[in-house]
C-alpha cells in the first residue's frame, strides 16, 4: 500500500454515491427502478439515511481498495496505467461477478428483468469509472 494514491482511492470510494445520485434520480432511472420493486418515495423517507450513507461508503471503500489492488497487481504497470485499462477491469468484473450475482439473487427475490438490468447497468458504469480512476491515478504523486 506504500504506492497507493490515496486521492484516487477517495475519489473511487465516492464514485458509487455520485453515479447513484445521478443514475437513480427520478428523471433518469429512479422512478422506473422504484416501480420495478414496488417502492415509493415515502418508503425511502422511513430509512435511516445516515446509517445507509455510512454503510454505503464503507462498502464503496472496500470496492475501491479491491480495484486498486486488482488493477495494479504484478505485471499491470507502465503502459497499463490508463483509464481505459482500469475501465476494462471494471467491465470484466461487472460481466463475470456482478451480473451473475445480480441475476441469480434477482431471480430468487422475484425481481423483474427491468430491475435487474437497471441495477446491472448502474454497477457496470460505476465499476468501469472506479477502475479507470484508480488505474489512471495510481502512480501519480500523492502530494
Amino acid at each position: 500500500m506504500e504506492q497507493t494514491n490515496w486521492l484516487s482511492l477517495i475519489i473511487a470510494t465516492l464514485t458509487p454515491t455520485i453515479v447513484g445520485t445521478i443514475y437513480y434520480h427520478p428523471k433518469l432511472f429512479g422512478t422506473v427502478w422504484m416501480k420495478s420493486i414496488g417502492l415509493t418515495e415515502e418508503d425511502f423517507k422511513k430509512q435511516n439515511r445516515v446509517l445507509l450513507f455510512i454503510i454505503s461508503l464503507v462498502m464503496s471503500f472496500i470496492l475501491a481498495f479491491f480495484l486498486t489492488n486488482f488493477n495494479n497487481s504484478t505485471g499491470q504497470e507502465g503502459a497499463f496505467d490508463t483509464f481505459g485499462h482500469g475501465a476494462f477491469h471494471g467491465l470484466i468484473l461487472s460481466l463475470f461477478i456482478i451480473m451473475p450475482v445480480l441475476v441469480t439473487s434477482g431471480m430468487y427475490e422475484l425481481k423483474n428483468f427491468k430491475n435487474i438490468v437497471i441495477n446491472f447497468v448502474y454497477w457496470l458504469i460505476t465499476l468501469m469509472l472506479m477502475g479507470g480512476i484508480v488505474d489512471l491515478m495510481n502512480h501519480w504523486p500523492n502530494s
